[in-house]
């Protein structure tokens, strides 16, 4: 929040003001002796900004303020003197453990954050290599049934290319979350990007004889969205609903609209969720199902999100889904 020289002139400006405060109240001694200990102010500070290098430098010129301060009101008092160095020595070894302890946190900190990191990296590899492996083995097994000459050769390039069109669709979608959402805004009705998602589900429903009722309104709904992309989060979200339904189930999707708003409820009636997948909904590669890369959830969250938009979640086992997706009317900054 705070650039490196602001903190250094902070420092700076703090450990003078104290030495300052310092020589002004030598004469009242109870207010004197309370204003002394003020110095391990900037010590700390200087160590949990800088570590310990910062503590010692910051402990230098603090050193240097208080020495200024005893040689200009000098007295030859033994027991003065031993204060006073008692009081350096003090706050040298407190400055000290202050940075040591500072940066041994710091160091234990990187290398919980690397190992999380490399942790990271090994489950997003696993998780690839896992959705990749299937259709692979599918790809090589009917190449190797061509070249034998075995079986129905148009059945297996059939296969064959299904299963490369699955695997591009996991690359694109390791892609898509690792990029930043470029989202083009235009104005328009945007009962179309939600009909062309509905019309997009409609194979998979009607295998599962699961309906999809659009509610929407009788005019127009303008507002200024990347059309492509919410038709995709829309895609994911309702491709939800219909894994989560029955067979002869209904899914509601309703499209509202206020002043400043636009609300889009995906309804099903299905199996619903409990608390723990609700809070990994939108986690990378978290699914429940037996196919896809558990990315689906994460990219429609980063699109919605891409257009200034909340998702809300209301879901319980056994009694259904409801998603309410708010989009405001026109995103901030266009």
């Amino acid at each position: 929040m705070f650039s490196r020289w602001s903190k250094i002139v902070f420092l700076f400006v703090f450990s003078v003001s104290i030495a300052w405060l310092h020589a002004m109240l030598i004469h009242d001694q109870i207010t004197h002796s309370v204003v002394e200990e003020l110095y391990y102010i900037p010590l700390l500070l200087g160590a949990l900004m800088f570590g310990l290098r910062g503590a010692l430098l910051t402990y230098l010129l603090v050193s240097v303020l208080y020495l200024f301060h005893v040689f200009t009101n000098w007295e030859v008092v033994l027991l003065g003197w031993v204060d006073r160095i008692q009081h350096l020595l003090f706050s040298g070894v407190f400055t000290f453990l202050a940075g040591y302890f500072v940066d041994r946190e710091g160091k234990s900190r990187k290398q919980l954050e690397k190992a999380q990191y490399l942790a990271g990296i090994g489950k997003v590899a696993t998780t690839i290599v896992h959705d990749l492996k299937n259709p692979l083995i599918t790809v090589l097994g009917f190449t190797k049934r061509m070249k034998e000459n075995k079986g129905n050769i148009n059945s297996a390039i059939q296969i064959i290319m299904d299963s490369a069109e699955s695997m591009q669709r996991i690359v694109d979608d390791v892609l898509d979350f690792a990029k930043p959402a470029r989202l083009v805004f235009k104005e328009g009705d945007i009962q179309i990007p939600l009909s062309r998602a509905c019309q997009t589900c409609m194979t998979k429903a009607q295998e599962k004889n699961i309906k999809l009722i659009p509610h929407m309104p009788t005019n127009p709904v303008k507002a200024t969205v990347d059309a492509f992309q919410l038709e995709r989060a829309l895609v994911n979200f309702i491709c939800n609903a219909i894994d989560a339904s029955g067979t002869g189930q209904a899914i509601n999707i309703l499209l509202s609209h206020g002043q400043d708003y636009i609300a889009i409820r995906i309804q099903d009636h299905g199996a619903g969720m409990d608390r723990e997948t609700i809070e990994n909904m939108f986690t990378p590669f978290y699914s429940n199902k037996n196919n896809g890369t558990g990315l689906g959830m994460p990219i429609a969250k980063k699109i919605i999100e891409g257009h200034e938009g909340t998702i809300n979640i209301d879901s319980h086992p056994g009694r259904g889904t409801e998603v309410l997706i708010r989009l405001p009317g026109s995103p901030r900054g266009l």
